[in-house]
């Protein structure tokens, strides 16, 4: 045998020896061969940036037809819905402030006359500028309608009274919290978010199941130590390197990118650490479904990448299917991703965000309490 035919035979033997264990642990087919096909299924439904049902906040002031030509225009164009009609600028504010509405449309008293008298007419639109990809698109959109608006109605008078061509509407845009509409801005308190829940999550997970596989585990199971002093003991390094990360991050973020933090470092630290619960949580719930510290990569690959998806970091959850937006209401990095970016870009504080602290908070003490028993069972 030569050793060319000598070195098939081995490959062929230990390949082998791979599918026979491959086979043997559903787990990592499953992994294997499901996890592309639902991530992509998700990637086409959820990662999408198209303009579609963008919440308005209206402060009509005209209250004529004409106003509510214009207001009909934005409405019959299928991109956005009015959420709420309010009676003043700062009832505006306040709805793009709670993120209730991504845009305002301010029509100020005498629209209609001026439109009557050949004057030019102003509107004002405000835009949360936060998400500033979709806010760039949502600012074009938005202009172009109300432009064919007016291009329509000085056709009107045009063959009415013989009228030069003129725009009778002028549109005054507002952006807020990012007024030049940079990306960095808006992807970097993103970013933020996914670092600290990927490293949390994977160290978590990878570091317990390595104990399992070097036999150590059953070592420190027949010692004097209770499950909930083992748990505590295995998280709390990792919980002080999440901590640790969440101040070099943000150091990072304000000081080399010049992200600008108008809101309270202390607000953003406390709610970070808060959420590191439910990370905390998913990293010890995965090291409880995993035998080997590659099954908890693909695991934990296989959540993570899914989570991301549906958290509306990257793209809008307005715009996802009915059912995902009611889906991503489990998702906890959904409420992190608000908190984080009000923060960077709005300055909110606690008043604001508590609804979505309060969802942290509940969903970081069922996660952790599940994979606490979970883990005590697997190892009692």
């Amino acid at each position: 045998m030569t050793s060319w035919q000598l070195f098939l035979l081995r490959v062929k033997a230990i390949a082998r020896k791979e599918f026979i264990q491959l086979r043997r642990d559903p787990r990592m087919l499953f992994i294997a061969f499901m996890a592309p096909i639902i991530q992509l299924t998700l990637f086409g439904y959820a990662a999408t940036l198209d303009v579609k049902s963008v919440p308005v906040v209206v402060c009509d002031m005209d209250q004529s037809m004409q106003s509510r030509a214009v207001l009909n225009a934005v409405t019959s164009s299928g991109y956005f819905d009015i959420e709420s009609r309010v009676p003043s600028v700062r009832d505006v504010r306040r709805s793009i402030d709670d993120g209730d509405a991504m845009v305002g449309i301010v029509i100020p008293d005498g629209l209609e006359r001026d439109i009557n008298a050949g004057k030019k007419a102003h509107i004002q639109t405000i835009i949360d500028g936060s998400n500033a990809i979709y806010a760039t698109m949502v600012r074009s959109y938005l202009e172009r309608i109300i432009t064919n608006r007016a291009l329509d109605l000085s056709a009107v008078e045009m063959s009415r009274n013989g009228y030069k061509p003129y725009t009778p509407l002028d549109i005054q845009q507002r952006v807020w919290y990012n007024p030049t509409l940079k990306s960095r801005d808006f992807m970097v308190p993103g970013v933020f978010a996914l670092v600290l829940m990927i490293i949390s999550t994977v160290l978590t997970s990878m570091a317990i199941v390595k104990e399992k596989e070097r036999g150590t585990i059953e070592q420190l199971i027949v010692t004097p130590i209770k499950p909930l002093e083992l748990i505590a003991g295995k998280l709390l390094p990792f919980a002080i390197i999440s901590l640790i990360d969440i101040t070099l991050v943000t150091m990072v973020a304000v000081f080399w990118f010049r992200i600008p933090l108008h809101g309270s470092f202390a607000l953003l630290f406390l709610l970070s650490a808060l959420f590191m619960l439910t990370t905390l949580g998913l990293g010890l719930l995965i090291s409880t479904v995993s035998r080997t510290q590659q099954q908890a990569m693909m695991i934990s690959l296989l959540l993570i990448m899914p989570i991301i998806l549906l958290s509306g970091v990257m793209s809008p959850i307005e715009n996802m299917p009915i059912g995902v937006q009611y889906f991503t209401l489990l998702i906890p990095l959904r409420y992190f991703i608000v908190i984080v970016r009000s923060i960077f870009m709005k300055g909110s504080g606690m008043s604001i965000l508590w609804p979505d602290a309060l969802a942290l908070a509940a969903f970081g003490i069922v996660l952790f309490l599940l994979s606490v028993s979970r883990f005590n069972k697997r190892i009692g």
